[in-house]
């Protein structure tokens, strides 16, 4: 899990199935996955299997306010742990392209330094 992201002890244990399926999930606009992009700043996964995910957006006025929350919702509750998932969308700290990852800069032609 990348470090930017705050993740409480359950949802730690699960990181490599949450980043799988966030991975999954694309900014249409972009053309990049959410997790790639940095647009999620924190994961907390209760003992009811209740998921709560902290993201932000590149804009107030960006197309996929809608679509990428439900996305995310769908995405998530494939896992098994998860029972539900409430995502909330947050403007502070805005986003900024340093935080998208390694990866997502070679893939989208950025200087990957």
């Amino acid at each position: 899990m990348r470090d930017d992201i705050k993740l409480n002890e359950r949802a730690a244990i699960l990181s490599e199935q949450l980043i799988e399926k966030l991975q999954t999930v694309s900014d249409h606009e972009i053309g990049l996955d959410i997790y790639n992009l940095g647009f999620i700043y924190e994961i907390d996964l209760d003992e009811k299997g209740h998921c709560r995910i902290v993201i932000t957006l590149t804009g107030i006025g960006c197309d996929c306010v809608e679509s990428i929350p439900s996305d995310i919702k769908t995405a998530l509750l494939t896992i098994e742990e998860i029972q539900s998932v409430d995502v909330q969308i947050v403007w502070s700290p805005a986003w900024k392209m340093t935080r998208i990852s390694h990866y997502g800069r070679i893939a989208l032609g950025v200087n990957p330094n």
